[in-house]
């Protein structure tokens, strides 16, 4: 398939789809002289989120019974022109569980993506956050394109069907010449129907409505929870508003310095190393591991698989068929958490066996569709964000010079990280920059947790993240473990350090490593 820019999506929005119409943008004709700091929020019972959200249930009570608000703000269509249009920005908050007296304010999550709608995934980790709710309204948003949040839409279900059908790994010219086209098709049908939202989705653009969220929300500071390209978010907010940065997490951490090519190889070896050590750890069990006798039998059945299927797809969830686009998606998908490192075994035994279903369910969960068929937008999002971030436009040419790189990174899956770099070719909009500026003189500290086996934001994103941010702002912390994000692993040693810089402001010693 024709990959994101960047395939950034956090292991919580993919969880999310795992457990788990038609849309009108949220416009309106706000009178020119309205200040829009001074807005009222009107809360309320949370709508049945649509299909573009990637759910189709409400939010289920909190402990105790108290229920999700949802509320929409007013922000800017383009924040170089405050005063003309806006667009509203779906919010959605769980109120502190305990005494007023004790309260800090409002705690802002993003959980990454770029594209993943904040209002449907918050919920369905809420109790993940029970002890900072005791001190913090838990609050997250549908990001602008995003979601609720005038979405960007592109292709219908069925189209998009077709586009997820496309050989992400091109052999020949035709192939070749059948990617980049699906690839420009995608890319004018995202111009053609989201045209008005496309120039205002650039990280800074986000980072701006967050700010506006925080005054409206009635804090002086913002406190913030970021994972994994809310990492990025974060660090662009604390650039632009560092006198404003209150408490600060960054989990999963994406690497600023780095250019959309280089983030494609570093996640092309992040996702090798989690490979290995699912091998590792299925073949090192009492019991035998069902897909292989040895580490490298393991990963050579996977890549005789996958060969296996380029020839001669296997049937997958009726009436689809589980292409090697589609089985690498899977894989991909199940090696954003040691969690699912069980469902990628049965998705194996099934598929040597001649049955795709599991890991065509696994790649319907990276590609956000769900059993109906129906998309979320997280795809489009993710191409729109990414793509008016990012500068640098990829040709066939470049892919090609640069596929020994990434081959030797990854023999399983640098052909299909690579292909994904001309998901920009003929973006509607200009990309803004090489890598984002995250530095922010002044701020108070920021806790960067890195994961040493992370996949999709490798471990070495987070010294360098820490870094950029500058002297007395970063403050690194390390957890030795798997999967994509630290705080969700249930470690003691992270959530500990977390919540007591959040709830009593201790900062952790930097360099504190956990494991």
């Amino acid at each position: 398939m024709p990959k994101p820019a960047r395939l950034r999506t956090a292991a919580l929005l993919a969880t999310a789809a795992l457990l788990s119409a038609t849309v009108s943008g949220c416009t309106d004709d706000t009178p020119k002289d309205e200040d829009l700091t001074a807005q009222e929020l009107t809360w309320k019972a949370c709508p049945v989120p649509s299909p573009l959200e990637g759910s189709s249930e409400s939010p289920s009570p909190l402990p105790g019974g108290d229920e999700w608000q949802c509320a929409t703000m007013k922000a800017p269509l383009d924040w170089s022109d405050p005063e003309g249009d806006t667009i509203g920005i779906a919010l959605i908050r769980a109120q502190a569980s305990g005494p007023k007296d004790k309260r800090i304010g409002s705690l802002i999550f993003n959980f990454g993506g770029p594209g993943g709608s904040g209002v449907t995934t918050l919920p369905a980790f809420g109790d993940q956050y029970t002890k900072l709710r005791t001190r913090y309204d838990l609050v997250s948003f549908d990001p602008r394109g995003v979601g609720r949040s005038d979405p960007v839409v592109c292709k219908d279900d069925e189209q998009l069907d077709e586009f997820f059908e496309t050989d992400g790994t091109p052999d020949d010219a035709a192939e070749r010449t059948a990617l980049v086209d699906n690839t420009k098709s995608f890319n004018a049908a995202c111009e053609e129907r989201s045209g008005r939202i496309l120039p205002h989705v650039r990280t800074t653009d986000a980072a701006r409505d967050m700010d506006l969220m925080r005054q409206v929300l009635g804090d002086d500071k913002l406190y913030y929870f970021g994972i994994s390209y809310g990492t990025e978010l974060g660090g662009v907010y604390a650039h632009l508003f560092p006198k404003r940065v209150g408490r600060a997490v960054f989990d999963a951490v994406v690497d600023p310095t780095l250019t959309p090519e280089e983030s494609s190889l570093a996640q092309a070896g992040g996702f090798q190393l989690a490979l290995d050590n699912y091998a590792k750890d299925c073949t090192s069990k009492v019991e035998e591991c069902p897909v292989g006798d040895t580490e490298q039998d393991v990963k050579d059945r996977i890549a005789k698989l996958l060969r296996d299927l380029e020839a001669k797809p296997i049937p997958g969830i009726f009436p689809r068929d589980l292409t090697q686009t589609a089985a690498t998606n899977g894989i991909v998908q199940a090696l954003y958490s040691k969690d699912f490192w069980e469902y990628l075994t049965d998705g194996l035994q099934q598929a040597y066996e001649g049955n795709g279903q599991i890991l065509m369910f696994l790649s319907d969960s990276l590609t956000g569709r769900n059993e109906d068929g129906e998309y979320s937008n997280l795809v489009p999002a993710n191409v729109a964000i990414n793509c008016s971030d990012d500068k640098p436009r990829y040709t066939v040419a470049d892919v090609e010079e640069n596929l020994p790189e990434f081959r030797k990174e990854s023999p399983m899956f640098g052909d299909y990280l690579a292909w994904g770099l001309i998901g920009c070719t003929d973006w509607a909009v200009p990309g803004a920059a090489e890598h984002p500026d995250v530095s922010a003189a002044g701020a108070a500290p920021i806790v960067v947790i890195g994961n040493t086996g992370d996949p999709a934001t490798p471990y070495e994103g987070a010294p360098r993240m820490a870094q950029a941010l500058g002297k007395g702002v970063g403050v690194e912390l390390t957890y030795k473990g798997q999967g994509h994000g630290a705080y969700d692993s249930g470690n003691s040693c992270v959530t500990g350090a977390v919540n007591s810089y959040l709830l009593d402001g201790t900062v952790p010693k930097a360099g504190t490593v956990c494991t």
